[in-house]
């Protein structure tokens, strides 16, 4: 709802008046929140004793809410048993400017300041945002040095996003812990506004359902609500999984595929391509997740979408100059890595041989979505990155990332016909691994005595890569000695996994992981390492240390330094003219 300003100062205040003796526990947005002029949210407070709504005030720079806000809210007397809860939704506040939020009863306050942003006019046709899911520095470092190989100490070539001229220093930790996941991380870029892990689009609040606390816009939604630009989301992960899933969904569960996927389709965006058909299909339907019979893939079609469900399909529908919408679900699950579709043709790839490549959805995306003259917003997402960091599996990680590189090429060769067209390239998350020398077979002695450091280090013997490129052998004699900083029980076996990715712990007695001995079986001296992490976790994880993010084109200038997620969403949306009236 939009709220007129009842003063003539740029800084707009209100104010709610209702209860007596309550303790408030929370307001949403919290405070030092940062909210885009004429943005939709919701505001929340929280009290920690039942109260009367007619004995508390709340109020916004000293203006009562009631004055201002015209729709009516809603009064929870007591939620869960914890206190009393007032939520207003969709409120806009369309002016820029400082906003001091206050709960006051007799005994106790709680304040929150917010700042309003405006925007200047829109800068740029098109916005193109890759995701990188957690990368982190080695990654880069691997993949150039497999991709562009290294001569006495010069790389001989670089990755596509090496050269942007803006970098920025990324920090990613979310509302409620040092340590972020790809739901509220991604939710930050969707939406300008931190939440908590495995949330996304929402501020999470003390309420049970997943879907009923208080929400903010994504960008999605900005865009669709404030122009006639297109928007694609492109994934090779699941399509309802975390970073595709902060483009349309409000939920404090990411878990919530089902409401994901619903998301996905009410969004209207007009390319939507990667992974997840479990959760488009109707629950009688072999091998679906749904809970219900609703066709989501049947309804795509109804409302004039072209459908594909391979390689050969999704590039066909999109070199039609007939399509403007295009859906294509081509895994039931995450897809494949592009070391198992294009080399080892291991984990599920000989089930589904025609998947696409993410160069293949992200040309597609944007020749469907370039045919709008108003511009388009996409967001392409490199999700394997982040699913082989988890497990140790840093070759597989490598070469995914030298799949992002390809793709961002084709949005840079994209933009030197269209120039008016910003382009960013950044993590959501880091991982924890680091290169520390190269493992050479032929020295002598155990195997932890095969890596060399420093100068016994020299330079691994990768092939050359290929057009693409990708080294067509990786198990060589002189490989990169690359180490994750948190792992579970493992065998460290300083070789590639060729049979498949890494599992590197399975549950053992009393439900804790071990090192999986499948691995000593292969290899009779490999290291067994003992885990860093508590024992219910089987896998690597995240990491608080700064992504590192690139961008080129107009706008780009304003990533620079340190800055929070967040401001991710600033930029764009600042360079969209989205905060204009």
């Amino acid at each position: 709802m939009n709220i007129s300003c009842l003063i003539k100062s740029s800084i707009c205040a209100f104010t709610i008046v209702f209860t007596s003796v309550a303790h408030a526990q929370a307001i949403y947005p919290i405070d030092k929140a940062e909210i885009l002029a004429g943005s939709k949210f919701d505001i929340k407070v929280e009290f920690n004793q039942v109260v009367n709504p007619h004995e508390v005030a709340i109020t916004v720079n000293g203006i009562p809410a009631n004055k201002i806000i015209t729709t009516k809210s809603e009064f929870i007397p007591n939620e869960n048993g914890k206190g009393s809860s007032l939520i207003y939704r969709d409120v806009q506040l369309p002016k820029a400017g400082k906003y001091q939020v206050l709960a006051r009863a007799s005994q106790e306050e709680l304040q929150v300041t917010w700042e309003v942003y405006a925007s200047g006019p829109r800068r740029v046709k098109n916005v193109i945002l890759f995701v990188g899911d957690g990368m982190t520095i080695a990654n880069r470092t691997a993949a150039r040095v497999l991709s562009k190989g290294i001569t006495e100490g010069k790389y001989q070539g670089r990755l596509a996003f090496d050269d942007m001229p803006s970098t920025a220093m990324i920090g990613t930790s979310g509302s409620d812990s040092l340590i972020t996941d790809s739901a509220n991380s991604m939710s930050a870029y969707t939406t300008g506004h931190k939440t908590a892990v495995n949330a996304m689009g929402v501020y999470v609040s003390r309420a049970s359902d997943n879907l009923s606390h208080p929400k903010v816009e994504t960008i999605t939604e900005l865009l669709k609500r404030k122009t006639k630009m297109s928007v694609g989301i492109v994934s090779d992960a699941e399509l309802q999984d975390a970073t595709p899933g902060a483009m349309v969904a409000h939920t404090r569960r990411r878990a919530d595929k089902q409401y994901i996927a619903d998301q996905l389709l009410a969004s209207k965006a007009e390319v939507i391509l990667g992974g997840g058909s479990a959760y488009f299909y109707p629950k009688s339907s072999n091998g679906s997740k749904r809970k219900d019979e609703n066709n989501l893939v049947e309804t795509f079609k109804t409302d004039g979408y072209q459908v594909a469900f391979t390689k050969q399909e999704l590039i066909a529908a999109a070199e039609n100059k007939n399509t403007k919408k295009l859906f294509g679900v081509f895994h039931p699950d995450n897809m494949d890595g592009s070391l198992d579709r294009l080399f080892l043709k291991k984990n599920t790839v000989s089930q589904y041989p025609n998947q696409p490549d993410l160069t293949e959805m992200t040309q597609s995306a944007i020749d469907v979505l370039s045919r709008n003259p108003n511009g388009f917003f996409l967001m392409v997402e490199a999700a394997l990155i982040d699913k082989f960091n988890h497990p140790l599996d840093w070759e597989r990680a490598a070469f995914d990332t030298i799949m992002l590189s390809n793709a961002v090429q084709i949005a840079k060769d994209f933009a030197k016909t269209h120039p008016d067209t910003l382009i960013i390239v950044t993590p959501d998350h880091t991982h924890s691994g680091s290169i520390s020398g190269v493992v050479h077979d032929d020295r002598p002695g155990p195997l932890r005595e095969k890596v060399g450091v420093y100068a016994s280090a020299g330079f691994p013997n990768y092939p050359r890569a290929d057009v693409q490129g990708y080294p067509s052998e990786i198990d060589v004699s002189k490989r990169l000695a690359f180490f994750y900083g948190n792992y579970p029980d493992h065998y460290e076996t300083l070789h590639p996994k060729l049979d498949g990715t890494f599992v590197p712990a399975v549950k053992g007695e009393g439900g804790k992981y071990v090192a999986n001995p499948k691995y000593l079986q292969l290899q009779e001296d490999a290291i067994h390492m003992n885990g860093n992490l508590p024992s219910h976790q089987e896998v690597g994880v995240h990491t608080a240390d700064d992504a590192v993010l690139n961008a080129i084109g107009p706008g780009s200038e304003k990533f620079k330094g340190f800055m929070d997620n967040t401001e991710v969403f600033k930029v764009m949306v600042q360079t969209l003219g989205l905060g204009s009236k």
